[in-house]
């Protein structure tokens, strides 16, 4: 197998499009043409990464977070960024990372962090928002279940738990052709008014090449009408943190005992107790500070995340306990997920997930 071949299943585990604007996600170095001789999965490719990977003739590494986040003007070795490159350079071992393109994917982080806690009736906490656009084409009576069905296989039609989602009315089209025209129906001059569906579908915006490629294959028309608007609607199974309620409702303090045997935290700092049992709590792997408002607008009674600052533990306002359980262990299922995924969709390729411990934050 050639790392490009490895690509294509990495980014249908966690497609590249649903990462955030501000992320640096896919191949960070390497050739896609090269083979594969094996594959180490793990949280931050640090240099005792690659070397670990050197040493099992793992010529690919699978990260969680990119290695390469910004800009580099030089690479001399000066930090532990620069390093871990030059190594990866030197040994023509390649780096991918997946990022929140797994944040956001309705089966990554978020919910294997649910699934650790058995959190049932799982839904997006903060559902991606400008994702979504609409086409809109018309075309013959004739031709109309062909162009649909080409735009469904193209990946249009798709609303949370539906496929093949399309709406369909009728109309009379208008047109008259230049003398450089050559019309499908009537001549070149000649007014026409001929009976026209007008098809409606949505699709995720990545996804638009392909859309309008369909479109043009499929449609009988010399020159094809069609509009792409993009929506303001959210979509419910992309997005960052999730909610989930748990079987069992717990006090505060017996479900952040839970949690951090659960999560195996060394510690966990938390806004002051409410008062209430908690039955419903959202999550949000790594900095989630930013999701705080949600949490409590979706009714969580408690809302478990990382990196929150002193200010951030008073927006808790008594109305959800706010828990910071880490930021590695917030994620720390995550290179599990990816290893088992690898596993079960390569062949005769070695995966293993690494030793090196990676987490840069120590508890006395």
């Amino acid at each position: 197998m050639k790392i490009k071949a490895l690509l294509t299943i990495l980014e249908t585990m966690a497609p590249l499009a649903y990462a955030e604007d501000f992320d640096n996600v896919g191949l960070l170095t390497g050739n896609s043409n090269t083979e594969v001789s094996g594959v180490m999965v793990c949280h931050d490719a640090l240099e005792g990464v690659i070397n670990e990977a050197v040493a099992n003739k793992c010529n690919v590494v699978v990260c969680f977070h990119p290695i390469l986040f910004s800009g580099l003007k030089k690479i001399t070795g000066k930090n532990y960024v620069e390093r871990a490159i030059i190594k990866a350079i030197k040994n023509d071992v390649a780096i991918y990372a997946v990022h929140t393109a797994l944040d956001n994917h309705k089966q990554g982080v978020n919910k294997i962090f649910c699934n650790a806690l058995g959190l049932s009736n799982t839904k997006v906490l903060v559902p991606k928002q400008k994702f979504i656009r609409k086409l809109v084409t018309y075309t013959t009576p004739e031709n109309a279940t062909r162009l649909r069905n080409a735009l469904f296989d193209a990946g249009a039609g798709n609303i949370g738990n539906y496929e093949n989602c399309s709406f369909n009315s009728q109309g009379l089209g208008t047109y008259q052709g230049t003398q450089d025209s050559n019309p499908v129906v009537g001549a070149a001059g000649d007014f026409m008014e001929e009976n026209e569906i007008k098809i409606e579908v949505t699709f995720e915006r990545y996804l638009e090449g392909k859309i309008l490629k369909a479109l043009f294959n499929n449609h009988i028309y010399e020159e094809v009408a069609y509009e792409i608007y993009s929506l303001e609607n959210q979509h419910q199974n992309i997005g960052l943190g999730m909610l989930g309620e748990l079987e069992t409702p717990m006090d505060e303090t017996a479900f952040l005992q839970f949690v951090k045997e659960k999560m195996q935290a060394e510690g966990i700092r938390h806004s002051a107790f409410t008062g209430k049992v908690v039955k419903k709590a959202a999550v949000l792997g790594g900095s989630g500070s930013s999701a705080i408002k949600n949490a409590i607008a979706a009714g969580a009674d408690a809302y478990l995340t990382a990196d929150l600052k002193y200010h951030n533990f008073y927006e808790a306002e008594g109305k959800i306990l706010l828990a910071d359980i880490g930021h590695f262990e917030s994620e720390r299922y995550t290179t599990d997920y990816i290893a088992e995924y690898l596993k079960n969709n390569t062949e005769n390729i070695t995966i293993r997930v690494t030793t090196v411990n990676t987490n840069p934050v120590n508890y006395l």
